[in-house]
């Protein structure tokens, strides 16, 4: 079963939109998956449903129609695809002809998925780019196949509820009865093509609820029906295919070897990151933001740990990882200003915004937006990605580990964590040193840095060590916390004034763009107290004391 909202739902605040029209033109369309399969036995019937259902909003049943289909599934030889919960298809007949790319849900349910259709384009057998390009961090350079192909003779029953404003009656649900024949490679290249055949029922919402679903189910189970064992069709025929999941790792414990629990980081992070890559193609909220982080802490891990590990594997990786989070924050860099400034603008007076001022900042805003989402898909698109993805899918399989990871938690990850507070101390004595403005803005961005990978450290040590690890955790997070205030509104002011200068060229007045600077400026002195003050808690000996 399943149901998601589209990107544009979740910003809008709105509930999952309804299946799309059938594609016939145009880019991709999305739509949400709500429907459950069911399994009847030889000479099943399909009961009276009018029934049943009334109480569930169903006042007659049309039908059935019946329609021939011929779908062609499309993966990687070792169906990389469909062990990650993906099929992409190439379906002929019915109302809903076109290809079709089914995804996991990037949020709620974790059993979720969402469609995204496009139209067939005459005779080829290539996917469109629009949907390849959502696979790639999946695929990368392998290339697509015909795994399976699926023939259906489908019987359909539509659940029609009272009539909508146009009068017609609504549809709530519709009941597919499949016959399949299913076609597939041999397991080697010299074996027959593999064909079995089965029958089964799909349920699949259209305007209906999912109290509709459930009592269309019980009824169908009651006259026979069993719920299905297999997600999807296409698992029904390659399932024993797939490679068994690797046995889970035993959770390391403060006695286990420091090697598991770099092993465990890595290997978490890795995922969070392929993870995070169809959220930022489909331009979904906070995406950009959770894919950089994923990248900064997997450069975190390897620096902190980087006597733990072979740094000749490791150290070209956090290099190639530098340049991803450099591209990734452009955009996000990008989406803090625009959502700040703009935040200034409408907490504004309008007595006090002469000019222009919200036309000027929101065009220009939204520019460095788009340029940035447009440089971070090229950057996906590269072969340097791709590369680096399979890079860190070979790193989180065998962690290159030096002898000293072999090493206890206490006795090898505390004194790095410890050696990572120096870090800090070091650099913000010397932001107090500075002899210029910018040199402390610079001294004090590297102490922030710092302070990122002395949280993350002892953020990956919390459930070993215990609450005081926690603390610190929390301390240096609030550290990290008020120096990004401080350099968002260096960023901002630096807008303000170059906005400024612009709009006085253009015989505006600049009058609004200073008093907002002015903000920066109180904004910014309240950040470095901020810091001071939690600096100041952070490095107090009581709150490292678990570090000894």
């Amino acid at each position: 079963m399943a149901v998601v909202a589209t990107a544009a739902d979740r910003r809008r605040g709105a509930r999952p939109s309804p299946p799309t029209a059938p594609a016939t033109g145009g880019g991709p369309q999305t739509s949400p998956e709500v429907e459950v399969t069911l399994d009847v036995p030889e000479g099943w019937v399909v009961p009276d449903l009018v029934g049943p259902l009334r109480a569930a909003g169903v006042t007659a049943v049309a039908g059935p129609v019946e329609v021939a289909l011929d779908a062609r599934y499309l993966d990687t030889a070792d169906l990389r695809l469909l062990r990650s919960r993906t099929t992409l298809r190439r379906r002929s007949g019915g109302e809903d002809a076109g290809w079709h790319l089914k995804l996991p849900a990037t949020a709620g349910d974790p059993t979720d998925r969402v469609e995204v259709r496009m139209p067939l384009t005459g005779a080829t057998a290539a996917p469109p780019p629009e949907l390849t390009s959502l696979v790639r961090a999946r695929v990368r350079s392998a290339p697509l196949v015909t795994v399976a192909r699926l023939r259906t003779h489908r019987v359909v029953h539509r659940l029609l509820g009272p009539a909508g404003p146009s009068g017609e009656p609504v549809v709530l649900a519709e009941l597919a009865d499949d016959t399949v024949t299913a076609e597939a490679p041999g397991r080697r290249p010299t074996d027959p093509v593999e064909v079995t055949d089965w029958r089964e029922l799909e349920v699949e919402l259209v305007e209906g609820d999912r109290a509709l679903l459930e009592a269309a189910v019980q009824a169908l189970t009651g006259a026979g029906a069993r719920r299905s064992a297999h997600p999807s069709k296409l698992r029904r025929v390659l399932g024993d295919r797939l490679p068994a999941p690797p046995a889970p790792r035993a959770a390391p414990t403060a006695k286990s070897p420091a090697g598991a629990v770099l092993a465990q980081r890595l290997a978490a992070e890795v995922d969070r990151l392929v993870a995070a890559d169809l959220p930022v193609r489909r331009d979904e909220p906070d995406a950009v933001h959770q894919m950089r982080v994923a990248t900064r802490r997997l450069r975190s891990v390897m620096a902190t740990w980087r006597p733990l590990l072979q740094r000749a594997a490791t150290d070209p990786l956090r290099a190639e990882l530098g340049w991803l989070a450099g591209e990734l924050g452009r955009e996000r860099d990008a989406e803090v200003l625009r959502d700040h400034v703009l935040g200034l603008v409408r907490a504004s007076p309008a007595d006090l915004l002469v000019g222009p001022v919200a036309e000027r900042l929101g065009e220009q805003l939204d520019a460095g937006v788009r340029a940035g989402h447009e440089a971070v898909l090229a950057a996906l698109a590269s072969s340097r990605y791709l590369d680096l993805l399979e890079a860190l899918e070979a790193l989180a399989a065998a962690p290159p580990l030096a002898p000293a990871a072999s090493a206890r938690v206490r006795e090898a990850l505390l004194p790095r964590v410890a050696h990572d507070h120096r870090r800090v101390a070091d650099a913000a004595e010397a932001a107090d040193g500075a002899r210029t403005p910018a040199q402390r803005e610079e001294l004090l961005h590297e102490t922030r840095k710092a302070a990122k990978r002395a949280r993350y450290a002892a953020e990956e040590l919390a459930d070993l060590v215990g609450p005081d690890a926690r603390a610190y955790a929390t301390a240096m997070a609030e550290v990290q916390g008020a120096l990004g205030e401080l350099q968002d509104s260096t960023l901002t002011r630096e807008l303000l004034r170059r906005a400024g200068a612009a709009a006085h060229r253009a015989g505006e007045d600049a009058f609004s763009y200073g008093r907002l600077h002015a903000l920066e400026e109180a904004r910014a002195a309240g950040a470095e107290e901020a810091f001071e003050r939690a600096w100041d808690r952070a490095d107090r000996k009581r709150l490292r004391r678990w570090l000894r």
